[in-house]
């Protein structure tokens, strides 16, 4: 079944992708995804290989497609993963997968991989549960488990549960990579189309210690006199 999603996936290759990706999504030496390796596959032709695909593999045949150096191979597997969360009937079932998905954390290793997984596996796991889980992530020194963490929150973000997001947008404000930066700031973007005073609240307790693009983010949709203020420090 491996094979088979590899063999179709190959059918997708765009040539001009190939060359793309690997700059957009920073591969070279000394760059946060150094290594990584691109086919040049589209993101809507990985979602279709998995939507056909995801009723037929197991466990050990995503964590052979995670454990691939080939990014869209990691990307399906986690796309079937999801699939198979939001599909699960039985607790027992989704306990297996999130603890799947922690085990295999190593592989989701790029933040195009941590968005579209961490809020609906394990922010949906979550939510009812301790969420000591997300404190340990984002202890870990590690950049990517510090994204899952913080991406994680936006199921609950969803559910108008917005404590979690604003604890860990607290210990990130100091952070040193842009990537958490922007995963903050889109974070409290959407704490603020939910309830936009806790928001600014938020902001302004603790903006004018924010890295620049953490606020940008943040603010993208306050009102445009709102945002110039926070820009400037004169909230």
């Amino acid at each position: 079944m491996v094979e088979q999603i590899q063999q179709e996936l190959q059918a997708f290759i765009e040539p001009e992708k190939a060359e793309f990706l690997p700059k957009f999504f920073k591969t070279g030496a000394g760059e946060y995804a150094e290594g990584d390796v691109f086919l040049g596959v589209r993101v809507p032709w990985q979602r279709k290989v998995a939507r056909k695909y995801f009723q037929h593999v197991g466990l050990e045949d995503i964590k052979a497609l995670l454990s691939s150096p080939v990014h869209e191979y990691r990307s399906v597997a986690l796309i079937i993963l999801v699939h198979k969360y939001e599909k699960a009937k039985y607790e027992e079932e989704k306990e297996k997968i999130a603890q799947f998905y922690l085990d295999n954390l190593d592989h989701v290793n790029n933040w195009d991989l941590v968005d579209l997984s961490a809020d609906k596996i394990l922010g949906a796991y979550l939510f009812d549960k301790d969420r000591q889980p997300l404190l340990e992530l984002a202890a870990s020194q590690d950049l990517w488990r510090q994204r899952v963490a913080m991406i994680a929150t936006f199921y609950f973000i969803r559910k108008g549960d917005f404590a979690d997001t604003l604890a860990l947008a607290e210990l990130f404000l100091d952070h040193p990579h842009h990537l958490i930066h922007k995963a903050v700031g889109w974070m409290l973007r959407e704490v603020g189309k939910r309830d936009q005073q806790v928001e600014i609240a938020f902001l302004k307790e603790h903006y004018k210690r924010m890295p620049r693009t953490m606020l940008r983010y943040a603010i993208e949709k306050l009102e445009p006199q709102l945002r110039q203020e926070f820009l400037k420090g004169l909230v």
